[in-house]
């Protein structure tokens, strides 16, 4: 179920991501786009109290280190 988020004077987008997932990642933006059209047509400074809603996204995927020295 997605959340909804209120915008406020000056939110980007990115903002709105990092704030609410806890991360930025380019596929998280697009999936905002994406679920909430028109919302890119009010440029990168969003105006207050547009609703945006928050899809679900999975969890990264851990990935493994390499150990370069022992």
């Amino acid at each position: 179920m997605a959340l909804k988020y209120n915008t406020k004077a000056g939110d980007t987008v990115d903002f709105v991501v990092w704030k609410h997932y806890g991360r930025q990642d380019g596929q998280i933006v697009e999936t905002i786009f994406s679920e909430n059209p028109g919302l890119a047509d009010y440029g990168p400074t969003l105006p207050a109290g547009i609703e945006i809603k928050l899809p679900p996204v999975p969890e990264p995927e851990q990935q493994q280190g390499v150990r370069l020295w022992d």
